[in-house]
């Protein structure tokens, strides 16, 4: 099933290479992105591959945050986006270039320190708050729902007391959008991921033995606590850069790896076959955000109502199952 899936993110960008303004078949993509074949080359490579590349690995990346979370909190709603961390991110970021505006630290680098201070302290609030003797995966959850609510009021009140200029430009980047990612910005972006890539591959041990019980995993070494703050910190590593290049993109990282899991009909972490499906998600997302609607919208819109109607019926799912005890 993981192979079908990269396979099916392979084809999928491809034919996303040559949709557009300058339609281009399969063969011509590839012949294209292999050889320089002049102003073909240019649409391909130049213009259109930094979105698509930017479609499959920020997927990947939200994905994996989601499928770490998820297995951390034992639940299927403990995403970024759901616990707040994508909000505080969005929250550093509005700090930067409302407060900060002016200064040596509004720029791309300030931008992205900004993502990334907010979404990490935005999870040692939560994290804080939470702390009861340990840590729940509802308590957790609930924690960063009210701290979600209080970072969306606080982000409002940035805008409200900023320039109509800044306040605005804010509010676009917020919907959440790749339509503005060249390489400049994602080739650092890309870097970052990478390294947290191998770090997501060094916590797969551990979460493999915190899902079966904190108890169990502490008899096979795990040190508990620091790798649940360690499985912390890289999910919102994740969610920070691409919140940092993008703004925020909601619920990629609540439903790929819930779609995962029913894909391989299996239980249990997926961490390869989620990142896939994220790829996959976002991508397709994207395509529909420039290609299905009268007007282009931001691929935030477009995740944020497919994405509402999954939550609405993971809800509703785990209301009857209650019910039905």
């Amino acid at each position: 099933m993981t192979a079908t899936t990269a396979a099916a993110a392979v084809l999928l960008g491809l034919v996303a290479l040559g949709i557009g303004d300058y339609p281009l078949s399969l063969p011509a993509v590839v012949h294209a992105i292999a050889h320089d074949d002049g102003f073909a080359t240019v649409v391909v490579v130049q213009w259109r591959l930094p979105r698509v590349a930017a479609a499959l690995a920020f997927g990947a990346a939200l994905a994996a945050a989601g499928a770490l979370f998820q297995s951390l909190t034992r639940n299927p709603l403990g995403s970024p986006d759901v616990i707040g961390f994508a909000t505080g991110s969005y929250t550093g970021v509005l700090i930067v270039t409302t407060l900060l505006a002016g200064t040596p630290l509004d720029g791309t680098l300030g931008i992205a320190g900004g993502s990334m201070a907010g979404g990490l302290a935005t999870a040692f609030l939560v994290y804080a708050l939470a702390y009861r003797r340990g840590i729940g995966g509802m308590q957790l959850i609930v924690t960063g729902i009210a701290v979600t609510a209080m970072l969306h009021a606080v982000n409002v009140w940035l805008q409200l007391r900023t320039q109509v200029e800044v306040a605005m430009s804010a509010s676009v980047w917020a919907a959440g959008t790749l339509g503005t990612v060249d390489w400049t910005g994602l080739a650092p972006a890309l870097a970052v991921l990478a390294v947290c890539g191998v770090g997501v591959t060094a916590a797969t041990r551990p979460l493999q033995q915190l899902e079966l019980g904190d108890a169990a995993a502490a008899s096979h070494g795990v040190r508990v606590g620091a790798a649940r703050l360690w499985i912390l910190v890289l999910g919102v590593a994740l969610t920070a850069v691409v919140t940092a290049v993008t703004g925020p993109i909601a619920f990629v990282a609540l439903a790929a790896p819930q779609l995962a899991k029913r894909m391989v009909g299996g239980a249990g972490l997926l961490l390869a076959q989620s990142a896939l499906t994220g790829a996959v998600l976002l991508l397709t997302a994207d395509l529909a955000a420039q290609y299905a609607l009268p007007q282009a919208v931001p691929v935030g819109v477009v995740t944020v109502v497919v994405g509402g109607c999954y939550l609405v019926v993971l809800l509703l799912r785990g209301a009857r199952r209650r019910q039905g005890r």
